[in-house]
């Protein structure tokens, strides 16, 4: 289940910062899903093959996956 995460510090950080705006319902699972559904969060399983295609095209087009 550790390659399932419901949150990341990515989440964690953005939803702190939309509470502190006065946004409500943007809650840390709420922002990964929604990270993940905009392909900002590269949430395929260890051994799944999709995983390193995507790592492969964010090399191509000049971006560190890490970051992403």
């Amino acid at each position: 289940m550790s390659d399932y995460p419901a949150t990341s510090p990515i989440s964690d950080n953005l939803s702190k910062d939309l509470k502190k705006r006065g946004f409500k319902f943007v809650g840390s699972t709420t922002l990964y899903a929604h990270l993940q559904a905009s392909g900002l969060i590269n949430d395929h399983s260890n051994d799944c093959k999709r995983k390193q295609e995507i790592i492969d095209s964010y090399k191509t087009l000049g971006l560190n996956w890490q970051q992403c």
